[in-house]
């Protein structure tokens, strides 16, 4: 059964990016569980900024799951990703992830990398950049095997990342690696920029898949822009996907109506 889940942001650095709540976060989980969300995925500073006792005692009083964890921060704020040219920066990349991984793992929750992979520096050497790339998330899969919980791997468009643009390069990376445990993210918003087809790459890639971010093409949420709902629902029945679809939106015209339309997308097209 796919099962429904929204993005909540705690971290003011990253306040213009596509999440759907802001406020604090016993409000948002409230309004999710009001909405009949199955869970929520979020993003934090550290694995030590919130309280996972005081976290799951807000789930459990919500009945919601927590779907993922965001490692973004690691980038936002300390600079660190996993292909730094800086050894020691690299390693400190695979500490931050590490202690998210282990946070999650608490929940029965992957963390995601997508913006800590980093990039190919100017002037630096591409093969290099994925040998780093490869280490970092062998390292950090074999951890996250060891917890019971996969690691999710984001490839993210061109603007944002030089490295893995689509989910066939996404395949065929993970594949190279020396851990099954590392699963792609099929972001719907980064697809619709690199993928000449949605459904057929779901299909084509679907083994791989382990988390999905729903967003309509211009990161609004799903509804409000022009993305073929009903080819990509079917894609995801075709493939058995039983995993969340992730609201990773901007919260349009504002956080309320955005989840509210997310649910109503959900709800229409996806469940069950």
């Amino acid at each position: 059964m796919i099962k429904s889940a929204v993005t909540i942001a705690l971290v003011p650095q990253i306040k213009t990016g596509p999440w759907i709540y802001w406020e604090n976060l016993e409000a948002s989980v409230t309004k999710a569980a009001q909405l009949g969300f199955d869970a929520i995925e979020f993003f934090t500073a550290s694995a030590d900024a919130v309280d996972s006792t005081a976290l799951t005692q807000l789930l459990e009083r919500s009945n919601l799951n927590l779907a993922a964890v965001g490692t973004g921060a690691g980038k936002v704020i300390q600079g660190l990703t996993l292909t730094d040219p800086n050894p020691e920066i690299r390693k400190q990349a695979v500490a931050f992830i590490s202690d998210m991984i282990l946070f999650g793992a608490k929940f029965k929750a992957p963390a995601i990398i997508g913006s800590m992979q980093g990039n190919v520096a100017p002037g630096g050497d591409r093969s290099q950049t994925l040998e780093w790339l490869a280490e970092g998330l062998t390292s950090l899969g074999k951890i996250a095997e060891s917890n019971e919980v996969n690691l999710i791997y984001e490839p993210l468009n061109r603007y944002e990342t030089n490295l893995i643009n689509n989910l066939n390069d996404g395949t065929e990376f993970l594949n190279s690696l020396k851990t099954r445990n590392v699963k792609l993210l099929a972001d719907l918003f980064h697809m619709n920029i690199e993928e000449s087809s949605l459904p057929e790459s779901i299909r084509k890639n679907g083994v791989a898949i382990g988390h999905i971010h729903l967003a309509d093409s211009n990161r609004h949420p799903m509804g409000f822009g022009h993305t073929a709902v009903l080819e990509i629902a079917a894609a995801l029945k075709d493939i058995n996907y039983e995993g969340y679809l992730s609201a990773e939106a901007f919260p349009w015209p504002n956080p309320d109506e955005a989840a509210q339309q997310t649910i109503k997308a959900f709800n229409q097209f996806f469940k069950n």
